[in-house]
């Protein structure tokens, strides 16, 4: 006869517990900061305590005070309010490389997994193919090359970010495809177009959902990367990328103008990051 033990009552119950109840709170302030950034982005210019573009040439590069909270930059810039408005590149393109590689890599994924054969055969080796490139090589050379700028580097990244989705949502898909629910649908004669996107899609979305929150912290870096380097946006844009470029001499001089934009970078590409684990985890334990 078995005897139910209570596990609450175990030091690892409770450790769990506690860690849960941490993870809690490290959520809520995780979506705190990427609300304030959304907010930043949807209202940039009219919450901003100044112009970002306005130059102040005989102020230059001062330090945060009173009338400029975190400073002005080489040319007189209101640091706070370029930090403010740049929030809208940062959602934006990510946002776009996020959803354009969840589109793509979900069809390919789900054709290639279920299909297989030459579906999956052509699939995956222009998959493997894609992988052999070195990513950001690739990346400033054609931003480089073709121009364009943001939009052009935005492109870019949703085709080096849609193979290694691809990948994950077969594997997913493949996992499904030997289930009783799928023989019991094929047996019924459903077409494959509805157990495709009726019954596998629904099981695969918690970790087709997690990598595509992992997409939009990678796109934000990375954008913030081909700004930095000049093949992002153009220059005067008010841009965290673009103001890490921009500030980088005046370190000493103003350090906030150039840890402000990196700290912004650093706490929405975490935040995100924390997010998108507490919804794979939601959804997972659905």
């Amino acid at each position: 006869m078995s005897v139910p033990i209570d596990l609450s009552a175990l030091p690892s119950a409770r450790v769990a517990a506690s860690g849960r109840r941490g993870t809690s709170l490290l959520i809520h302030a995780a979506v705190f900061i990427v609300g304030l950034v959304v907010i930043c982005a949807a209202l940039g210019p009219a919450i901003a305590p100044g112009s970002p573009d306005t130059q102040r040439l005989l102020v230059g590069d001062a330090l945060p005070s009173a009338e400029f909270w975190a400073g002005t930059d080489l040319l007189g810039r209101d640091v706070l309010s370029r930090t403010i408005v740049g929030a809208r590149t940062a959602l934006v393109g990510p946002i776009i490389v996020a959803a354009g590689a969840f589109a793509i890599a979900t069809l390919l994924g789900l054709l290639a997994g279920y299909l297989g054969g030459l579906v999956d055969t052509v699939v995956m080796r222009w998959v493997d193919f894609m992988f052999a490139l070195p990513g950001p090589l690739v990346a400033i050379v054609v931003v480089g090359v073709v121009g364009g700028g943001y939009w052009t580097a935005v492109a870019v990244l949703v085709a080096l970010f849609v193979p290694a989705d691809t990948r994950i949502v077969r594997s997913a898909v493949l996992a499904q495809r030997p289930l009783p629910y799928i023989e019991a649908a094929r047996t019924l004669g459903i077409s494959k177009a509805r157990i495709l996107f009726v019954h596998i899609l629904p099981n695969v979305l918690p970790i087709v959902c997690a990598y595509v929150v992992l997409d939009f912290a990678f796109a934000l870096v990375n954008l913030a990367g081909l700004s930095f380097l000049g093949l992002g946006v153009q220059p005067g844009t008010a841009d965290w990328g673009r103001m890490l470029f921009e500030n980088r001499n005046i370190l000493f001089s103003n350090p906030v103008a150039l840890l402000l934009p990196a700290l912004m970078i650093i706490l929405t590409a975490g935040s995100i990051n924390l997010i998108g684990d507490w919804v794979y985890e939601r959804f997972s334990a659905q």
